[in-house]
Parts: C-alpha cells; sequence; structure tokens
C-alpha cells in the first residue's frame, strides 16, 4: 500500500492523468462533425444529444459512424496515454484515466456539463484496459443493437456485463482497480441511461431509424 501511495502522488500524479484524460473525453466530436459539415448544432436535433446515435437522426450515416469511431478512440487515447506516462502502478493510472474520459465526455465543462451517455467512449476505454474485454462488450453492444433495432438496448446489454468481464480477463480481484473502474463505468452509463431505461419497460424506446 505504501508504495502503492508513493507512486501515485510522483509526477506525473493521477491528478495530471486524471485531468489530460477528462480533457480528451470531452471533445464533442458529434457537436463539431455536424457543426463543419452544415447540419447545424445537433445539441437542437433529435434528443439534443452529442452522441452517435443522434447524429444518425440527422440522416448522415457516414458521419455517425464517424462520431462513433472517435468517441470510442477518443477513450482508448486516454487509457493508452496514461499508460505511456506511468509505466509503474499501471492498472491504477488506467482505472483512473478511464473513469475521467467517460466523465468527460457524460460531463464536459464546456458544453455546460451536458454531454454524452458515454457509452463509445466506455468501450473504447475498455479496449485499453483489456482488449479482451473491449472486444466482448463490443461484440454483445452491437449484437443487442442488431436483434432488437434498439441501440440502448446493446449498450445495456455490454456494459452489465463489463464488470463481470473485467474480473474474468483481467485476472484480478473483483476490488482491484480495473473491476471497480468498470462498475464505476457501469453505474454512470446506466445512469446516463435512466429514461430510456424507463421507455423500454414501458415499451415506448424508438427502434433505430424510426421517427
Amino acid at each position: 500500500m505504501s508504495s502503492l501511495f508513493h507512486w501515485s502522488l510522483m509526477p506525473p500524479s493521477l491528478l495530471v492523468i486524471a485531468l489530460a484524460a477528462y480533457g480528451i473525453g470531452s471533445i464533442p466530436f458529434g457537436l463539431l462533425l455536424t457543426a463543419l459539415s452544415g447540419q447545424g448544432d445537433i445539441r437542437k436535433i433529435g434528443s439534443g444529444n452529442i452522441g452517435a446515435t443522434n447524429v444518425l437522426r440527422t440522416g448522415r450515416k457516414g458521419l455517425a459512424a464517424a462520431t462513433l469511431l472517435l468517441d470510442a478512440l477518443k477513450g482508448l487515447l486516454a487509457v493508452l496515454l496514461a499508460q505511456a506516462l506511468s509505466p509503474l502502478n499501471t492498472a491504477l493510472c488506467l482505472s483512473v484515466a478511464g473513469c475521467a474520459a467517460v466523465l468527460g465526455h457524460c460531463f464536459p465543462l464546456w458544453l455546460g456539463f451536458r454531454g454524452g451517455k458515454g457509452v463509445a467512449t466506455g468501450i473504447g476505454v475498455f479496449w485499453g484496459m483489456c482488449w479482451p474485454v473491449g472486444l466482448l462488450c463490443t461484440i454483445l453492444w452491437l449484437a443487442g443493437v442488431r436483434l432488437s433495432r434498439i441501440s440502448s438496448v446493446g449498450a445495456l446489454l455490454a456494459f452489465l456485463s463489463a464488470p463481470f468481464l473485467m474480473v474474468a480477463f483481467s485476472l484480478a480481484p473483483i476490488l482491484s482497480a480495473r473491476p471497480i473502474a468498470a462498475t464505476f463505468i457501469t453505474i454512470l452509463i446506466l445512469l446516463r441511461h435512466h429514461g430510456n431505461i424507463a421507455r423500454l419497460i414501458n415499451g415506448t424506446e424508438p427502434r433505430i431509424g424510426q421517427k
């Protein structure tokens, strides 16, 4: 424990890593891409969310795919940056960076803390923390969307599985850094999807392509 505390306080500190990851995560690619492509402010379209699902409501599938990829890559980049900066105590640094990146996407400072729901960024984080978990969550996410034609179903399926997958594939105890980070991210995703969960229960959640 003393060694953990010692290295976490040495430069670059966990605070620096967290702030850098938050900054990366808070880049609003959906907002930027739609504005640059002449689609206007994505926050005034559909659900007002800055993520790929709402970008798809512009009718620009390529734009939505680019948003999805870039949002995932920023989660991956934040974790890889933490790994490069702090080769010692890697699991803790990666976990802090991953959580901070998802928080940045969901609550970006420059958008009044009104961001996206964190799904693509969270998946990207899992790829960086433990790639088998990232791969399986991606498969579960895509399979859930494909079978149900409901975006939130795929997201919920992937993230509810993530903490258990992280324990299994990172070979770490359940109360270690990576499983705790996966649990934190999952809880955050669930909270961001509270409206979707209510609509799923009521049978009113819209399907992809449905107006």
